[in-house]
């Protein structure tokens, strides 16, 4: 059996596995920022946890764990309870909850008795590390791929629109000139900056003739209200690579370098065509495909749509139809690129964040999702760039989401050390284990909350 027919049959572990890979990863680089700056100022680590080793967020109930070692002051582990991890740092209220500790007098190597700024530097190491990682990572990626894409005018073959975009004014096959008068653009770009409302007017040609889009807030609005994340498209025609042994493609008869032309018998030219078939229509029905093999011979293929939507076939790539741009970055071009690009997807994100609750088009619940939201975001798969890319940009939101003023995150810790270094006065131990407590139960009650919303979406298709 094929590898990418083995894929296609478990996408949704491919997916799954990804995203354990990447946030476990993620979880320890972020737990060491913290261990690294208590280190760094001598303040004794307790525990090192991947995952929690009690109920998150009761630090007393169901303590056990499914490894651990320790090695100097340090207890290395794994915990039972997937949703984060740990480090428990001496003298200070955290996630454990060890108020038996804070009722005695501090200790030099404590926490409580290190200087504010020494403690800042501490609650920020995660965040640090975060940060550091996606620019690492986008650095190699600059370093050994370089930056490929295709600018939207080498799309010869126009666009696809799908239904937000068409509301607008786009129409399939539009061939996007100019976007207020920027020429260097992908269709990557041109997609975020219409959810963000950047983009006032794209000029295009169709059927020989120039026409301005006025798009307006327009875009924006059908975006956030459908949750589309792009609704204009690269087209191509659909030419068959590749089939898979046992797959849906291979029963129907489907060969390697079959043109299809037409599908239930409507003609069709280009691949995104057959894919909106394939979407909307139930699993089951009938499809039925028109081929031209490579002899010109033209072929009548029939089958059903498959539940996962998948044919298990694989498809000429963009390189063999577009002209992709590709820049080559050295050692320090690459690193400087890494920067910036970190800078351009923390702002990305940023500005995202914000309109949940600045647009009105917005709804929490839409755009509020769980661990299987996270997983939809990787391929079925798997692809060492698409890997690494996500993985810095997840990296990127755990350092914005810590950064968070609320109790419980990093952002909270480092509010209270703010105000102690600006007003001279410590919070009370006793206000910081309450506020503790309630910013933890209010993160528990968000991350069931959205993972719910999961299972709902699920079982309502």
């Amino acid at each position: 059996m094929q590898l990418n027919t083995i894929l296609l049959m478990a996408e949704w572990q491919v997916k799954g596995l990804q995203l354990f890979v990447a946030l476990s990863l993620l979880i320890i680089l972020h737990e060491f920022g913290h261990f690294f700056f208590a280190k760094l100022f001598k303040t004794r680590v307790e525990k090192f946890y991947l995952f929690f080793d009690f109920l998150f967020p009761f630090g007393n109930l169901l303590n056990f764990s499914l490894f651990k070692k320790t090695k100097g002051d340090t207890t290395y582990g794994i915990g039972w309870f997937p949703l984060g991890g740990y480090v428990k740092i001496s003298g200070m209220v955290d996630e454990s909850m060890d108020k038996e500790q804070l009722a005695k007098p501090p200790e030099p190597w404590e926490y409580r008795s290190k200087k504010p700024y020494q403690r800042l530097f501490i609650m920020l190491g995660g965040i640090i590390v975060n940060v550091l990682v996606a620019i690492i990572i986008y650095t190699g990626m600059m370093a050994y791929w370089g930056e490929s894409y295709i600018p939207v005018q080498n799309a010869k073959y126009g666009i696809q629109a799908d239904s937000n975009a068409q509301a607008i004014g786009f129409r399939n096959g539009d061939m996007i000139l100019n976007v207020d008068g920027k020429t260097d653009m992908t269709l990557q770009d041109i997609n975020s900056d219409l959810m963000l409302n950047k983009i006032k007017t794209v000029n295009v040609l169709r059927d020989g003739q120039q026409l301005a889009i006025a798009t307006g807030d327009a875009a924006s609005s059908h975006m956030l209200k459908n949750r589309k994340a792009q609704i204009i498209m690269l087209r191509y025609p659909f030419v068959v690579m590749s089939v898979g042994d046992n797959s849906v493609a291979a029963k129907m008869g489907l060969k390697e370098g079959d043109s299809v032309i037409g599908v239930n018998n409507t003609p069709i030219q280009y691949f995104s065509e057959f894919k909106s078939v394939l979407d909307n229509s139930k699993a089951g029905s009938p499809l039925q495909l028109t081929v031209v093999g490579k002899d010109g011979q033209t072929r009548s293929l029939n089958g059903e749509i498959p539940a996962v939507r998948k044919l298990g076939i694989g498809l000429k790539t963009e390189a063999d139809y577009f002209e992709i741009k590709t820049i080559k970055y050295g050692f320090f071009p690459a690193i400087a690129r890494g920067v910036t690009y970190t800078g351009e997807k923390f702002s990305f994100y940023v500005a995202q964040f914000k309109l949940l609750f600045t647009s009105k088009d917005v709804k929490l619940n839409d755009n509020l999702g769980g661990i299987a939201s996270f997983a939809k975001i990787f391929p079925g798969e798997f692809s060492w760039s698409s890997f690494w890319d996500l993985t810095a940009f997840i990296s990127i939101i755990l350092a914005f989401m810590n950064l968070l003023p609320i109790p419980g995150l990093d952002g909270g810790y480092v509010i209270f050390l703010l105000w102690e270094m600006i007003t001279g006065r410590k919070v009370n131990d006793k206000v910081m284990e309450v506020a503790t407590t309630v910013g933890l139960v209010l993160l528990l009650g968000l991350m069931l909350y959205a993972n719910g919303l999961d299972i709902f979406r699920a079982f309502k298709k």
